[in-house]
């Protein structure tokens, strides 16, 4: 009975959070006629998809917009693996003073929203020149707290008899880090990874403020500018871009979903 009761719930919630996605891709397959019915008509009498989605790439760029969520996203994805893996490595299997202190500031950085350090980053970037770029969009977020922390705790669940064998034969402790324990944390990395390239390829905020070129607008910026400028009251070409660039999320992570919830589980080695 519990169970059942669990299951329930979980299902009501499921409804409620999928429920606006349902309805974006149900206007997308409309006519303007039938997006302002007063009934709830969750499929058209008369399908307008080829319509509503030709002219949602008629209309505005979008894919160049997604060119460029993807070319910001992947970019961002490497740097922050390239740079947390070293450090959860240190702070999960060395020695050294202060380690401790080191993972204590790791936690309090976690704790800083990035729209705190907005303007002293726009501040800097315009002295530097690089606003309206993607270097712009790229360089805040290459250092992740939070991807430092995903690694050091699933490091710590690698046995230390791999590590110490690893260094009887030779390997260096970069060596290690590339070799032994990046093959050991992919399905850390796989749920690092959504949760990186959902919060970036979402991001509104920060492309808002650094970007005033519309060839470089990401997928956000985009639907907004297609919005503000082009689609007026014409909710199903809107419709059919939103629809067009949640797309790739959803796929990366139906894709990507055993691996994501052995990450989360910090499985460790199999």
């Amino acid at each position: 009975m519990t169970a059942l009761l669990r299951h329930a719930v979980l299902l009501a919630l499921a409804a409620v959070t999928l429920l606006p996605f349902a309805w974006m891709i149900s206007t997308s397959l409309k006519p303007p006629s039938e997006v302002f019915l007063s009934e709830i008509r969750w499929w058209p009498e008369r399908l307008h998809v080829v319509q509503n989605y030709t002219a949602a790439f008629a209309k505005a760029p979008l894919l160049q917009f997604l060119l460029n969520g993807a070319i910001v996203t992947a970019s961002i994805f490497v740097l922050q693996v390239l740079i947390a893996l070293p450090a959860a490595y240190a702070l999960a299997k060395l020695r050294f003073h202060g380690r401790q202190t080191v993972f204590a500031l790791v936690l309090f950085c976690i704790l800083i929203p990035p729209q705190a350090i907005a303007v002293p980053l726009f501040l800097l970037f315009h002295h530097l020149g690089i606003l309206d770029s993607y270097a712009a969009l790229i360089v805040p977020f290459v250092i992740s707290v939070f991807g430092i922390f995903l690694m050091r705790q699933f490091f710590l669940t690698v046995p230390d008899d791999l590590v110490d064998a690893a260094r009887m034969d030779g390997i260096s402790e970069l060596g290690i880090v590339w070799r032994v324990m990046l093959p050991t944390a992919i399905p850390a990395i796989t749920a690092f990874g959504i949760f990186s390239v959902v919060a970036h390829w979402n991001d509104y905020f920060w492309p808002l403020i650094v970007l005033n070129s519309e060839g470089l607008f990401t997928p956000p910026l985009g639907v907004a500018a297609f919005r503000n400028a082009e689609a007026g009251t014409d909710y199903g070409p809107l419709m059919a871009a939103a629809t067009i660039i949640i797309a790739p999320l959803v796929v990366a992570f139906l894709l990507a979903q055993r691996r994501f919830i052995e990450g989360i589980a910090f499985t460790g080695l199999k």
